[in-house]
């Protein structure tokens, strides 16, 4: 699931599914099938004009958003199946497959610029740095790659983490680099020191399978245990709920554009919506407040656990996930470079 504008879009065996977010107004745009198999991944183009889809045949497509029109496609484009894609201009977009290669695309030459396979599992998240530079790759062997794209080589590969890395995104105005991992673990990095790790934070969740930013300091967290949890980074604390997708994994998050609005969806077919205003505005600091062992989260939206208002009077029966206990992590709390 990822975003343009108002638009989300949920993918499926090789079929996307466009849904506006404005209230009232959720419907299906738009469906197109023509993956072989099932689709992987999916991005908006940074004008939002286009679509990018990867899947598990190991080809990539690029569609019109507006109205899901084919207009390229790359057949064969790895010699494993693909797993993300990240675009990172007009012109140039970024590859991971299930055997470690990353891919860096010119869609003006119509080829790949870079070619490199130096992570030893699938690559399961990228990001770029603001001036399109620097491509962060986080993979199922637990190491951070780092990729220069404008001199087109491979710089270096981070300490293997433990647990696969699951995601990766930029947080501190670009000054520090946050991995998500399989241990449900946030690792931080320093830029320009991604060798080693300078901080971690341990959740009481079993995972971290999606991790998109708020703020510049807060990010929203997906994890097995079907809970939503919202992080503030530096100093590190788990601010509370922010929803949940009861007895089911979260799989994807995207955030809209202004910030406002969280999408999530899980195993159930369902895309749900949720409101972060609140997090925008909020401020953590460096004092750590004593708080009674297994208590509930903070609801942090007002359809989350423990918010007082009854969204589950129709899933009264359904047992609520174990992970709406206390949070903590271990953790330096520094924000030093």
């Amino acid at each position: 699931m990822r975003r343009a504008g108002s638009d989300l879009v949920k993918w499926g065996q090789g079929r996307r599914y466009s849904y506006s977010c404005t209230e009232g107004e959720n419907r299906q745009l738009w469906s197109s099938g023509h993956h072989l198999k099932s689709c992987r991944d999916v991005a908006f183009s940074q004008d939002g004009q286009k679509l990018f889809t990867v899947s598990k045949d190991k080809s990539i497509h690029i569609l019109t958003a507006e109205e899901g029109r084919l207009e390229t496609r790359f057949p064969k484009a790895h010699e494993a199946a693909l797993n993300c894609v990240l675009p990172i201009d007009n012109h140039i977009f970024a590859t991971g497959d299930d055997g470690g290669a990353v891919k860096v695309w010119d869609l003006r030459r119509g080829s790949a610029i870079l070619e490199a396979r130096q992570q030893e599992e699938y690559i399961s998240a990228m990001a770029v740095d603001g001036n399109g530079k620097i491509l962060l790759t986080a993979s199922g062997d637990g190491t951070l790659g780092v990729f220069n794209v404008k001199r087109r080589r491979f710089e270096l590969l981070s300490e293997p983490q433990n647990g696969d890395l699951t995601s990766v995104v930029l947080m501190k105005r670009g000054r520090k680099v946050a991995c998500g991992s399989s241990e449900g673990t946030i690792y931080l990095f320093n830029w320009d020191g991604f060798g080693a790790a300078s901080d971690r934070f341990a959740l009481r969740a079993e995972t971290i399978d999606c991790m998109v930013p708020i703020t510049d300091s807060i990010v929203c967290v997906g994890s097995l245990d079907g809970v939503i949890r919202g992080v503030n980074v530096l100093p590190n604390r788990v601010l509370g709920c922010v929803g949940q997708h009861l007895g089911e994994p979260i799989e994807q998050l995207a955030v809209a554009a202004d910030g406002k609005l969280l999408a999530s969806s899980g195993h159930a077919q369902k895309v749900k919506f949720w409101d972060v205003s609140a997090l925008g505005s909020m401020v953590v600091d460096d004092y750590r407040r004593k708080k009674k062992k297994g208590g509930p989260l903070r609801a942090l939206s007002s359809k989350a656990l423990g918010s007082g208002e009854d969204f589950f009077a129709d899933l009264r029966d359904e047992a609520e996930p174990e992970a709406a206990a206390a949070e903590g992590g271990d953790s330096s709390d520094s924000d030093s470079d």
